[in-house]
């Protein structure tokens, strides 16, 4: 069971590269509990390179401002927490237009949604 929180930066690798992810929101609890993610579109050579970007986080291009997986799609998605900074408003645009929308959750894991195998 993941214990990670809004504004945690967390880190997943691939092959021969690092990728980022942010966690907007999570809701629910147990098998119920449901991660809201944005995914940064910049892959890292190391763990210290991703590190050094989200001390500037402004220079990191978005490439999903959201997804919603259920917990079981967010277990599949083998994910680290680097650190943990405040949401701005515009990183949380994307989530609340889901909580007015028909709220769709997946349960393919966030690499799979982002293309990635």
């Amino acid at each position: 069971m993941h214990s990670f929180a809004p504004g945690d930066d967390l880190i997943f690798q691939l092959e021969s590269c690092y990728g980022l992810l942010r966690v907007l929101a999570v809701e629910g609890e147990g098998i119920e509990t449901v991660w809201h993610l944005l995914a940064y579109e910049d892959f890292f050579p190391d763990v210290e390179s991703a590190e050094r970007a989200l001390a500037e986080p402004s220079s990191l291009r978005v490439s999903k401002p959201h997804m919603a997986l259920t917990d079981r799609a967010f277990e599949r998605t083998p994910a680290a927490r680097l650190s943990n900074r405040e949401l701005s408003e515009d990183e949380l645009t994307a989530y609340r237009e889901w909580v007015g929308s028909e709220k769709h959750v997946s349960d393919r894991s966030a690499l799979l949604l982002l293309g990635i195998r």
